[in-house]
């Protein structure tokens, strides 16, 4: 179903936004009407992360129940590990990102279906890069390429967030090659930043605003991606063959939570309290950190896949030779049969 590079369909492996946290129990859906069949319940295996912020708002606004699901949350610890349960069959349905641990999986012969984007990375970033504000401050680090031979840090080696550090990098005029990269938890990033033993990061929202809070960090760049999909929604193959039209009503359901968040939308008091809840991160700072950004059409960006393809290959992280044709794995029915049943496609923000 693949008709151009950008196709209709699906923004740090992503794992973005980390919040270290444990998932709250699985939503109660709106009680069926007399002599209605049961909702169908859905593993749904998440990180507690804002990227998910539209299945979240589409629970708490009753969208999966009046399409007769409950979806039952399942923590994992990174984005990719979902994707390779679900496509063991622990869960039905995933969010993650692309990451090298996932397609080195896939190489080995791991099966799942790309069925629609779940979040797309904008300035001003959520995953900023920044240094030590005292630093910052004192004249040392104050702009990229005063990184050069220095130690920088994203969250984890292999997932989207160190092609953002490439990035940002380049943006400086300095290549990943000419830096240390470690991979750090972003918990620990700014402490590290403070002490002196890291130099500069990848750092995602809430932690960004945490740590500037703190006085801590300063966004030495945050525009050095734009309009970028590094995350998306995952079916297990076997349960959405046997379960096509119920994959559809998923689907229709999440759209409606990630129109709810288009512009401004997004800081609605309902949508933030959403969030807010799944997370465990303050409304306040919800408020106040930078968004990421929800395609109302869930287009999946094949263009996208395929960069951090290549980057994941030239960084030496992927272990089998030829590149993976990831159209395989993509499947738009659900995603055209969603947007047939809301009315068709409409403008983003």
């Amino acid at each position: 179903m693949i008709k151009h590079q950008r196709v209709v369909g699906f923004g740090v492996g992503l794992v973005l936004l980390l919040s270290a946290c444990a998932a709250p129990p699985a939503a109660q859906p709106t009680a069926p009407a007399s002599g209605s069949p049961e909702p169908k319940t859905i593993r749904f295996g998440f990180v507690p992360n804002v990227i998910n912020a539209p299945v979240y708002v589409a629970v708490e606004k009753g969208y999966f129940a009046e399409e007769g699901i409950k979806v039952e949350f399942l923590p994992v610890d990174g984005g990719s590990d979902a994707v390779v349960q679900v496509a063991a069959g622990n869960f039905d349905v995933v969010a993650g990102g692309i990451s090298a641990n996932m397609l080195n999986a896939v190489a080995r012969g791991i099966a799942f279906e790309i069925a629609a984007s779940l979040h797309t990375e904008r300035p001003p970033l959520a995953s900023p890069f920044v240094v030590s504000k005292k630093r910052y401050e004192s004249g040392e680090l104050t702009k990229i390429s005063d990184l050069k031979g220095k130690k920088v840090a994203t969250n984890n080696r292999g997932t989207a967030t160190e092609w953002w550090l490439s990035e940002a990098l380049r943006q400086g005029g300095v290549d990943i090659t000419e830096v240390e990269v470690i991979g750090m938890p972003f918990p620990q990033i700014a402490p590290a930043l403070e002490s002196g033993s890291l130099d500069g990061a990848i750092l995602s929202e809430p932690f960004a605003t945490a740590a500037e809070d703190k006085g801590l960090i300063v966004r030495l760049s945050e525009d050095f991606v734009n309009g970028f999909k590094p995350t998306y929604l995952y079916f297990n193959k076997e349960w959405v063959t046997a379960n096509s039209e119920l994959a559809t009503r998923f689907i229709k359901a999440y759209l409606r939570g990630a129109r709810d968040l288009q512009g401004e939308r997004y800081f609605e008091e309902v949508n933030v309290a959403a969030i807010a809840k799944y997370t465990k991160v303050a409304p306040d700072v919800i408020r106040r950190a930078r968004r990421p950004h929800f395609d109302p059409n869930g287009t999946i960006a094949l263009d996208d896949i395929r960069t951090l393809q290549r980057f994941y290959r030239k960084q030496g992280l992927l272990n089998h030779e030829q590149d993976v044709d990831m159209t395989q794995f993509i499947n738009t029915q659900y995603l055209e049969a969603a947007l047939k049943a809301l009315g068709g496609s409409v403008d983003p923000e």
